[in-house]
Order: structure tokens, then C-alpha cells, then sequence
């Protein structure tokens, strides 16, 4: 296989980092290449504001879950999806931005997401480690008042970037049968592919180098979604102009 299919094969998330900064230029070779992910008409409905401020990244640590990782990483990176900009350019060019379309709020959450991928591949591919947090969301009103976010922007994730300090298996993903298949939607099969999985992440689970744990995919997946995830969202994007139509 070539570098790039087996490095792409080989993610995973990095929690804990050498202090060690990247060297000068590399995190804007970084952003340079998650720009040239596909953008929806090209619109580039996106943001990226990197946290340099240590009073600033502790209280987005806090916000984000406790997480240490946010407060220690080499590079912290706040993903915004991003409408703003494009309401500023119908302001000064016509015809008027039309707010709250569904489809507008779609593409700007795809942008950004292909954004932070090509990213977190580039940055992977010179030896750092990543882990996307998406935990700026459990408090985004929050956070998008520490940032200074406008109407018609939301975070949508935070990026550490390091060099890693720490050995991290990589994770099984499903059998690629219960996720590629031909000319329609099928489930034919899916609970022995399940079966077979969940075999497959109680044995990651149990022997992985952290957090071991006796446990199996649909267990987590039915503790995941047999409750309400973040219920403020809804809100919220609202209120950031977003989702109304």
C-alpha cells in the first residue's frame, strides 16, 4: 500500500504530549492543506481560531469537559462553522443573506468537518498526533462568548495537535461489509457482522495499553444513543441563527 492508505489506516486518537512545540510554519502548512478540502460551492464556511492564551485554554478545558489535554496540548484549534462571512459578503455585494435555511447550516457543518479531516491527515502525516474534542459543545453558548463568535457561527469541534507522548492501539472499526454495499440499503447480515465486531472491541477493550474495560460496541452505542445527547443544541443553533427552515 502507499504511505498515504496506510496512514490513513493507522489513526488514532493521542490524549497525552510532548511539550515540544511544532516547529515554526508547520501549523499553517497544517490549515493550508484542510483548506484545500472540498467546500460546497467553495463557500469555505469555516473558522479555525488557535487558543494561545493560557487563561483562555484552561477555561475551554473546564468548559469542554475537564479535559487536561485541551489545557496541554502543543496546538489547541477551535473549529467554527462559519455563515457569517457569507452574510457579510451578500451585505456588500446583494442580493440579501437569506438566514436560518437548513441546507446553508448543512453545508457550513460539512466544511468544516472536511476541513478539520484534511487537518488532522496532514498533521498526522509529519509525525503529530490529534484528537478532536467534541465536548466545545456541551457549553457552546459559553464558548462562543469567550471567542467573540458572531450570529451565524457555531463551534462545532476543538482540535489538539502534539507530538505524542503515549502508545495508542489502533481501534477496530466495523467489518467494511455492514458499511459498503451495492445499489441499495440493506441489513441482511448486520447482526452477525455486529456480533462479530463486538467480539472484536471486547478484546480491544480488555487489552489495550488505557482505560480497559470489559464492553462491546453496541453496549456503548446503546448507552450513546439510549440517552439525550446535548438537548441545549437545538436552542442554541437557533439562536445563533441557524435552523429554521
Amino acid at each position: 500500500m502507499s504511505d498515504v492508505l496506510t496512514l490513513l489506516q493507522s489513526h488514532r486518537s493521542i490524549r497525552r504530549f510532548r511539550p515540544d512545540p511544532l516547529p515554526d510554519g508547520l501549523l499553517e502548512t497544517i490549515v493550508r492543506c484542510g483548506q484545500q478540502a472540498a467546500s460546497s460551492s467553495n463557500i469555505q464556511a469555516y473558522r479555525i481560531i488557535h487558543i494561545t492564551d493560557t487563561g483562555l485554554r484552561a477555561q475551554l478545558a473546564e468548559l469542554a469537559g475537564q479535559q487536561e489535554y485541551v489545557r496541554l496540548a502543543p496546538v489547541f484549534l477551535v473549529f467554527c462553522a462559519d455563515l457569517h462571512r457569507a452574510q457579510k459578503v451578500c451585505d456588500r455585494v446583494g442580493p440579501p443573506f437569506v438566514p436560518g435555511m437548513t441546507e446553508h447550516f448543512i453545508i457550513a457543518t460539512v466544511d468544516t468537518a472536511l476541513c478539520g479531516q484534511n487537518c488532522v491527515v496532514a498533521a498526522e502525516s509529519q509525525g503529530l498526533g490529534c484528537c478532536y474534542i467534541g465536548a466545545v459543545r456541551n457549553h457552546p453558548a459559553e464558548i462562543s462568548a469567550l471567542l467573540a463568535l458572531p450570529e451565524q457561527v457555531y463551534p462545532l469541534f476543538g482540535l489538539c495537535i502534539g507530538y505524542p507522548d503515549q502508545e495508542v492501539e489502533v481501534k477496530p472499526r466495523l467489518p467494511l461489509a455492514a458499511v459498503l454495499q451495492e445499489n441499495r440499503y440493506s441489513e441482511e447480515h448486520d447482526e452477525e457482522r455486529i456480533a462479530e465486531y463486538d467480539a472484536a472491541m471486547q478484546a480491544y477493550y480488555q487489552s489495550r495499553s488505557d482505560h480497559r474495560k470489559d464492553s462491546t460496541w453496541s453496549r456503548e452505542i446503546a448507552a450513546l444513543a439510549g440517552r439525550e445527547a446535548r438537548p441545549h443544541m437545538a436552542a442554541f443553533l437557533r439562536e445563533r441563527g441557524f435552523l429554521k427552515r
